[in-house]
């Protein structure tokens, strides 16, 4: 038990029993930290999948196209891309991956810092927690090649297939629902995992109804008339 001479911010010493408890039940625990590493990949994946969505329907939903820099450079594309779906599959490496590489750079460069200054015995503490920003990095790095892919229907590498029929990554038969006017679901555009459970709970449709009764503003409706303006 802690001692009485314990002072504030210190941490209490255990005695032989509670340290036992804690390492058969605690964080510590064998199985715990085994658990944590084998799901943390999976959990990274999963946020990756729900950042993308999450960009993806802002993008799709709001904002317009005559919105000051935002509009030309990061709306535009997602608008004619619904115009165009198969114009991503024209876009070179770097104009399809470079902007993620670029966000995704420094947090790459923390990790390997880390793996080259610290102990193993640190290392193997933060290990779980590594795996999953790698994978959440890595996923996240990748989703518009991902993307790219999911509208590429003729020389797709054996490999990419197989992770698309497998579905690790967007299928592409999957990603279609969302290309359905007005393009209103399955907005996840990494790995897909949770476009169905989104679409179940009707997660993005009772945020766009907040979001309207907030602001006022329709969802959509610069979209429609970008697609009427084009045709």
């Amino acid at each position: 038990m802690a001692g009485a001479e314990d002072g504030p911010g210190q941490q209490p010493e255990l005695d032989d029993d509670e340290a036992a408890y804690c390492r058969r039940w605690g964080a510590q625990h064998a199985g715990a930290r085994e658990l944590a590493a084998l799901y943390s990949p999976v959990a990274g994946a999963l946020i990756a999948d729900f950042l993308s969505g999450l960009v993806h329907w802002g993008a799709d939903t709001w904002g317009s196209v005559e919105l000051p820099i935002v509009g030309k450079a990061f709306i535009r594309p997602f608008r004619e891309h619904h115009i165009d779906p198969t114009a991503i599959t024209r876009h070179d490496f770097i104009e399809t991956n470079g902007d993620n590489c670029l966000v995704t750079l420094l947090p790459l460069l923390n990790m390997a810092y880390k793996f080259h200054t610290q102990s193993p015995e640190a290392l193997e503490r933060l290990y779980p927690w590594e795996c999953f920003v790698f994978c959440l990095i890595i996923f996240g790095t990748f989703t518009n090649q991902i993307h790219k892919w999911s509208h590429t229907y003729f020389g797709l590498p054996r490999w990419v297939t197989l992770l698309q029929d497998w579905h690790v990554i967007l299928p592409r038969k999957h990603h279609r629902i969302h290309h359905v006017s007005p393009h209103e679901t399955y907005f996840c555009i990494t790995t897909g995992w949770l476009n169905y459970p989104l679409e179940k709970m009707g997660f993005w449709r009772r945020l766009e109804d907040l979001i309207q009764g907030l602001t006022g503003e329709k969802p959509r409706a610069d979209d429609m008339k970008w697609a009427q303006k084009i045709k």
